[in-house]
């Protein structure tokens, strides 16, 4: 290794191993995104100073801030900072607790984003559009693939039309109770009409 990669290296881990920054990261690990009076909670630390440690984690690209609205919602940096984080726990030798969202059930499972489908019903879709390849997911904007279109055309949702509406055509919208993205835009709308 050169001297530059040692040096990085070192600051990483660093940032890693305060232990309000390995908990504010270890609950991110579930893929959900927080805004940072949350992650001071689980930090046990002052908002200011969650506020100093997210900064130190986002110049490291440890984690990742999104403003949706007046939030601001933080994320893991990527699959790469899981996989250090999961070797770190199999080193130490122990699990950690799971992020419970105090959020009502009713409210949870489904309603709508302004006029679009929301909750763990829209996230789901999001995910589910996602895996059989319908989405192009490049955040924050997402187009359709032709089995996409093909498959919403069979729908009844006609995609050409819907893109020439006055507005983004899809993108990824923060769910403010599940905390990962529902398809918002011309064509979430569509979805719900």
């Amino acid at each position: 290794m050169d001297t530059e990669t040692d040096d990085t290296v070192s600051r990483i881990a660093a940032a890693i191993g305060e232990p309000a920054r390995a908990r504010i990261l270890y609950c991110l690990m579930d893929h959900h995104a927080r805004t940072s009076t949350e992650l001071a909670v689980v930090a046990d630390v002052s908002p200011s100073t969650a506020s100093a440690h997210l900064n130190r984690l986002r110049s490291e690209r440890l984690v990742r801030m999104q403003v949706q609205g007046k939030h601001r919602y933080y994320t893991l940096g990527g699959p790469d900072v899981a996989s250090v984080l999961e070797g770190l726990s199999v080193l130490a030798g122990s699990t950690r607790p799971r992020f419970v969202p105090n959020t009502p059930n009713r409210l949870r499972a489904a309603r709508t984003c302004y006029d679009h489908i929301a909750g763990t019903l829209g996230v789901a879709l999001h995910d589910r559009f996602t895996a059989l390849g319908w989405l192009s997911a490049e955040e924050p904007s997402y187009d359709l693939t032709a089995k996409g279109t093909k498959a919403l055309q069979a729908l009844g949702i006609d995609s050409a039309a819907t893109r020439a509406l006055r507005r983004r055509f899809a993108f990824g919208c923060l769910d403010w109770s599940e905390r990962r993205s529902h398809i918002g835009g011309a064509l979430g709308a569509a979805l719900l009409g």
